[in-house]
């Protein structure tokens, strides 16, 4: 065996690396405070070889901010430091940080960019005379334009202009500055652009244009001037024009705007009064029921308003999840239901669904209100019919279903904890939709789309499968609670889900196993009624998983088995037949106790009770083929490409791999 001797650093080296380290925070520390004098000492007597390197490294702060000199002194303003440091040491006006502002954060700005998004004009105007790149976008493609757009900053917006700054340069949306400035409201931006010649039809990749923006926010004054100079009534990807935006979003001022239009016809006026009549109906933010039957109303005298030509309702078949409601065909029938609040939010969850249509990502935001209205008054089974109606909505559109699953495991646990009755096919309809999940956000880290945030799959993915382990451990309950009186089939499919699970061999970033986590007391568990009912480790969670195919073996990033896990499990006494159920369904199942850690450590060694050591050396037996893995890997044989394949991973279990070749 060859033997290398590797660079160790000294203490010099060290003494010189924190020295280094220190320096550079105070230059970096007097730049972000204004401290234009102080920062000019510190760089004064380096050689210029130290300046370029000094001024130009980036420092990650505590909240996420990792930024150059330059570039945090145009985030807080300080234009004497910026002037200081163009004049005197030439630091480079293109490097590029991360900065934050409002809790976005911004990846790939410049120090211009900086300036134009916090608002320093003077900071701005300090970096164009030096040469900055008037157009240097962000990661997400944004200019400091768009920023200053974004802001509300219309002398921002004329200077950057006036300094060749291009108006039509989009984000990686393709959303235009135009868009930006609409969608905020900024009416003398929006002038602004449109006499400099933005295209008020241009199309962001959703398929939404300016109008859109504008109309979603209410912003009427800023939807007339855009139709002035030519804004068409196109449709978005999903189907919406304007108009019906506007109605989603009870923006009832431009919709009675966009009525008035030529081009819009009778059938799509009654659509956009039956819409936003419907959405005052079951919107958190504008409920208000007197304008919804106002506006159902007016829809409904607009279709009989022409006694030859009667505007019929198209209607496709009912839902069962709106209590089949089949919605009110005449005058008569909807004037009978004006003062029975729960026909009117039925009625207008039916006419949501037929005007928006199934595949629209609007659409369940307000089943989701009305069934959390319904659970604060104790009516469970209301509640779950529209919220898996919702759930089932989005995944059929690949809408993430991150919070959808977390609140049933919420209201699950709810209706354990107070003895309400559960059905454990409400609890299976979640399940399957969690394997689903969990299948494509799988698949989605497997195969990143170039334009995604693979930081937000893996984050997705470490909640569902958390949020999947509290619905087993609900169904586990269930199962115990109803005992014989649980249907065969129920039960059936149960298993068949666990198993597509296992089968997924999902984990979190650390590595651990959905039955890691089961057998771990320091699992999380959502504290909003789930921590009612879902408690780590436990038993029958374990069970279920380990009888459905669960690897118990499976190693987390340090190379801790679940068994690992739950010899260390500290209320060995107060939950002894807890510990021990565990401890045996791992043993029975397979799990290795000789399986070493990246510490060297065999569960027997991870022990840290007295009780779990003697649960541990009552199920000792140790296999003839565990003690030759054991050896080969104590005496550093060689085996890769000796021994068949399939008995490589089993050796690999017995300790860290040191000589596989």
């Amino acid at each position: 065996m060859n033997s290398l001797k590797t660079w160790e650093p000294t203490k010099m080296d060290i003494a010189c690396e924190v020295i280094e380290d220190s320096l550079m925070k105070r230059i970096y520390y007097s730049a972000r405070e204004g401290m234009a004098i102080a920062l000019y000492t510190l760089l004064s007597d380096k050689s210029d070889a130290d300046v370029d390197y000094l001024i130009n490294q980036k420092v990650l702060e505590d909240d996420g901010q990792r930024c150059t000199p330059l570039i945090v002194a145009a985030r807080y303003g300080h234009n004497k430091v910026v002037r200081m440091l163009l004049e005197k040491f030439k630091p480079d006006l293109e490097q590029e940080g991360t900065v934050k502002f409002n809790g976005y954060v911004i990846e790939g700005a410049s120090a211009l960019w900086a300036a134009a998004g916090a608002g320093h004009l003077s900071v701005l105007k300090t970096l164009v005379k030096a040469g900055a790149n008037v157009n240097h976008p962000t990661k997400t493609n944004s200019t400091p334009l768009r920023a200053a757009c974004f802001n509300g900053r219309l002398d921002i917006v004329k200077y950057l202009t006036d300094h060749q700054a291009d108006i039509n340069i989009p984000n990686m949306f393709n959303n235009t500055c135009l868009m930006i400035a609409s969608y905020k409201g900024h009416l003398d931006i929006v002038n602004f652009l449109l006499d400099k010649g933005a295209d008020p039809n241009k199309k962001a990749y959703c398929g939404a244009t300016a109008l859109h923006f504008a109309a979603e926010c209410g912003h009427s004054t800023i939807v007339c001037e855009l139709l002035k100079y030519g804004a068409k009534m196109t449709k978005s990807v999903s189907g919406m024009t304007p108009l019906i935006t506007a109605a989603e979003r009870t923006r009832a001022e431009v919709v009675e705007c966009l009525v008035q239009r030529q081009e819009v016809t009778k059938e799509e006026i009654i659509e956009a009064y039956e819409l936003l009549g419907a959405s005052y109906a079951n919107d958190k933010d504008s409920y208000c029921l007197t304008k919804a039957y106002k506006y159902l109303h007016q829809a409904m005298e607009l279709r009989y308003s022409d006694t030859n030509n009667i505007v019929y309702k198209q209607l496709g078949s009912t839902v069962q999840a709106y209590e089949n409601w089949k919605e009110c065909e005449t005058l008569e029938r909807l004037e009978s239901i004006k003062n029975n609040s729960n026909a009117i939010h039925m009625e207008s969850l039916a006419i949501r669904e037929r005007i928006l249509g199934r595949h629209n990502p609007e659409l369940p935001h307000p089943i989701v209100f009305r069934g959390a209205i319904f659970a604060d008054n104790a009516r469970f089974d209301r509640c779950i019919d529209l919220w898996l109606h919702a759930l089932k909505l989005r995944q059929l559109n690949n809408i993430s279903i991150v919070t959808d699953l977390l609140r049933f495991a919420q209201v699950f646990s709810q209706m354990i904890h107070v003895g309400v009755d559960l059905d454990l096919s409400q609890v299976l309809n979640v399940l399957e939709a969690s394997v689903i999940e969990l299948d494509r956000n799988k698949a989605k880290i497997q195969n990143p789309d170039p334009k995604d945030d693979t930081d937000q799959y893996a984050e997705e993915m470490e909640s569902n499968i958390t949020t999947t382990l509290y619905i087993l451990t609900i169904l586990t309950k269930l199962m115990t609670l109803n005992g014989s009186r649980c249907d065969e089939s129920d039960l059936t499919q149960a298993h068949h889900l666990v198993h597509k699970l296992c089968a997924l061999r999902v984990c979190l970033k650390d590595g651990q196993t959905l039955l890691h986590l089961a057998v771990n007391a320091e699992t999380p568990v959502d504290d909003f009624h789930t921590n009612d009912v879902c408690k780590f480790p436990c038993a029958a969670t374990t069970r279920l998983l380990i009888r459905c195919g669960a690897d118990v073996n499976a190693m987390d990033n340090k190379r801790n088995t679940p068994l690992h896990i739950i010899v260390g499990y500290s209320k060995a006494i107060s939950d002894f037949a807890t510990l021990h159920s565990i401890i045996i369904e791992l043993i029975e199942a397979g799990a290795h106790m000789d399986t070493v850690n990246n510490k060297g450590r065999t569960p027997y060694d991870a022990v840290t009770t007295g009780v779990a050591k003697i649960i541990l050396r009552t199920q000792t037996k140790l296999s003839l083929t565990c003690m030759a893995a054991k050896a080969i890997k104590v005496y550093n044989l060689t085996y890769s490409g000796n021994v068949p394949r399939s008995l490589e991973s089993f050796i690999e279990l017995h300790g860290p791999g040191l000589n596989q070749s």
